[in-house]
């Protein structure tokens, strides 16, 4: 037992058992049989589990939503559901709470299980289905007053930058310098601007079912926001992997939802606030799990990859530049 991997095997094993049996517990009643867990994706948030074919578990890192943000939720998601938008079903457990608290201080939530696949972002089809999409999710969403997070409208401040782990240190140092002049228009949006979004629509929590039909996954995130705010980074999140653009997709994007009825529109630089704001800070957040000794060791080595991911797809002023002049060719020549 003194092998590292022998170690954590057995640490898993234990944490899956101690986690059956949590589930066991609190949504025990909708099984006829016994409850086997296989694990799922994970994001920044959660490890999603499949449990029995049949419901997706998700285990909440860190703190639960507070009980207003899951309201909003599970209203917008109603909302979202009635306007043809498909997502999982949320599931309350015995107490009738959507939101299952352990014994041990883990949190759960309980939703409907579809068999998922990433979106072929290749496909033609694809830019306008998310446009679509996009467009149905903001018509149906009711107004939102600011949350005060800052999460979304608030950049790093250069101070606030710690050293890099080694393999990365050279690249940061790189991007920190170029952040002066890719973040000069952060500003707050508008208050009159702000409506429920989703604020987390990148290409692992919009996927598709076996017949192509696209699903909302993942809404942890949800919180005010400006609809061209969400819009420009959906353009980033799907179209911008790296140095490269897909200026064609962003425009047929673009096009499709304002076609469909989405009120954004993008035409200024501080529109590209959530998309910086969000990408720096989850940065930042990932640098300082991977210098915490204390660190969960499979949260480390999560983190490790998403720096290397994030370094990756910051986007630079140019980029910036290239999508307003793409979206509004005469009014930036």
């Amino acid at each position: 037992m003194n092998d590292p991997g022998t170690r954590h095997a057995a640490d898993d094993a234990r944490r899956l058992s101690g986690l059956t049996a949590q589930v066991r517990a609190a949504y025990g009643f909708r099984f006829p049989a016994d409850i086997v867990l296989t694990a799922g994706p994970r994001g920044a948030l959660g490890q999603i589990w499949r449990v029995n074919d049949t419901f997706a578990l998700k285990e909440l890192f860190g703190t639960p939503p507070p009980q207003p943000v899951l309201d909003a939720e599970l209203q917008f998601s109603a909302l979202a559901s009635a306007a043809g938008v498909r997502l999982p079903l949320s599931h309350p457990d015995h107490d009738g709470q959507y939101l299952h608290q352990t014994l041990d201080g883990t949190w759960l939530r309980l939703y409907d299980w579809i068999d998922l696949h990433p979106v072929d972002l290749s496909a033609p089809s694809t830019p306008a289905d998310l446009g679509a999409l996009l467009a149905r999710l903001h018509r149906c969403a009711p107004p939102a007053t600011p949350d005060g997070e800052p999460w979304y409208d608030q950049v790093p401040t250069a101070d606030s930058w710690p050293d890099a782990p080694p393999q990365f240190s050279g690249r940061l140092a790189e991007r920190l310098a170029e952040l002066p002049d890719l973040c000069a228009d952060i500003a707050p949006a508008d208050p009159a601007d702000l409506i429920v979004c989703h604020r987390d629509l990148h290409p692992e929590n919009i996927l598709a079912d076996p017949h192509g039909s696209l699903v909302v996954v993942d809404w942890d995130n949800l919180g005010p926001a400006a609809p061209q705010r969400e819009l420009a980074r959906v353009l980033f999140d799907w179209y911008c992997p790296g140095p490269t653009i897909d200026l064609d997709a962003m425009r047929a994007l673009y096009a499709a939802y304002i076609r469909e009825g989405g009120p954004g529109r993008i035409t200024d630089p501080a529109d590209f606030t959530m998309l910086l704001a969000c990408r720096l800070n989850f940065l930042l957040a990932q640098l300082r799990i991977t210098l915490n000794p204390d660190a969960d060791p499979r949260h480390h080595t999560w983190a490790t990859r998403e720096i290397d991911e994030s370094l990756h797809i910051l986007p630079t002023r140019p980029h910036l530049t290239a999508v307003l002049t793409t979206l509004h060719p005469s009014s930036h020549p």
